[in-house]
């Protein structure tokens, strides 16, 4: 009901106040080109005064199309997905479509198997799939989809199907920094094994110590929060047979930071620490972290870009991978003699 105690106008309220029929109205909100200019402008005018809504559900019954595109998204609050489904979600309502966001539970191969038979229960037109874990994909091939499809952030994965930031690229890029300021012994803290992304960027550290001619060491492998990066900065300070660290998110830095600053370690005299991501807060880290940005909303416009195009009957889009960035800041430094 409206605010004035009025119920909320229908199609036929539209149709009365505009002087058509029904079918008009109709015909106007599905855009058809059988509909003369004046009237169709007669109608959309009427359409905002009264505040109608079209309701999605009557809509998909007239035309055989839900407007809905899917959503598979792993339970993570990071601030990479996060923002990619904002961006997806900008771009899908600019489309004329809806958004339907189910999360999983990525180690549990019935969760993702539920949350892929939601989505396509709602009858979706196109499925988003930002769950980059082995599992995940081990399902897709599994099942039949049936509706365009797009994957966020697999790299090696579905080529012409997947949309990722360069993972190996950017890990490249952190690790050459720190070994052109003469830094030879490097950690890395790794996110979780069954991650692409955390796979990808333990690819492009060892690439690129290799390429230097420098040995990697073993990776300690994480689950992306502060508070693995705190403890597993703990137990590596007890030693300090290292004077770089490369951790595979900005979350990871910020919790090895925290246990620089308890054990009174200097960084980046002493030490220095790259992240990946730059999440708005990195700039204001303590010190302010360099890490590698990654176009988080980038990924979201061209994962709706490539599925509406795949929708209105193209085969082909671009699907390279995005370039990361380097951006340095306080929290790397030459390599102490």
């Amino acid at each position: 009901m409206v605010s004035d105690g009025r119920r909320t106008p229908n199609i036929r309220d539209v149709a009365r106040e505009a002087g058509v029929s029904y079918q008009t109205v109709s015909r106007v909100l599905n855009d058809s080109p059988a509909i003369r200019p004046a009237t169709r402008e007669q109608v959309l005018r009427v359409i905002d005064e009264l505040g109608y809504r079209p309701n999605p559900a009557a809509r998909a019954l007239v035309t055989s199309r839900s407007g809905i595109i899917g959503v598979l998204s792993s339970q993570s609050a990071l601030y990479g997905p996060t923002t990619s489904i904002q961006a997806i979600e900008v771009a899908a309502r600019a489309a004329g479509y809806r958004l339907s966001v189910t999360s999983i539970s990525t180690s549990d191969s019935e969760s993702i198997r539920a949350g892929l038979d939601f989505l396509l229960g709602q009858s979706i037109e196109a499925l988003v799939v930002l769950a980059p874990q082995v599992g995940v994909f081990d399902a897709l091939s599994a099942m039949s989809i049936g509706v365009p499809f797009v994957t966020l952030e697999a790299p090696g994965l579905d080529p012409g199907r997947s949309i990722s930031v360069d993972q190996t690229r950017g890990a490249r890029l952190a690790v050459r920094h720190l070994v052109e300021l003469g830094h030879t012994e490097i950690v890395h803290l790794a996110g979780p094994s069954d991650w692409l992304e955390a796979q990808a960027r333990l690819e492009g550290y060892r690439s690129e110590l290799a390429e230097a001619g420098l040995r990697p060491l073993a990776p300690v492998v994480g689950d992306w929060t502060a508070e693995f990066g705190y403890r597993a900065g703990c137990d590596l300070l007890a030693a300090r047979d290292f004077t770089a660290v490369f951790c595979g998110n900005d979350q990871m830095a910020l919790g090895f930071l925290h246990a620089c600053r308890d054990a009174g370690v200097d960084v980046p005299r002493e030490l220095s620490v790259v992240g990946f991501d730059d999440t708005p807060e990195s700039a204001h880290f303590a010190p302010a972290l360099t890490t590698v940005r990654q176009n988080f909303v980038e990924i979201g416009n061209r994962a709706i870009a490539l599925l509406l195009a795949e929708l209105g009957g193209e085969s082909t889009l671009d699907s390279d991978p995005i370039a990361p960035e380097l951006i340095v800041r306080a929290s790397t430094g030459p390599a102490r003699s």
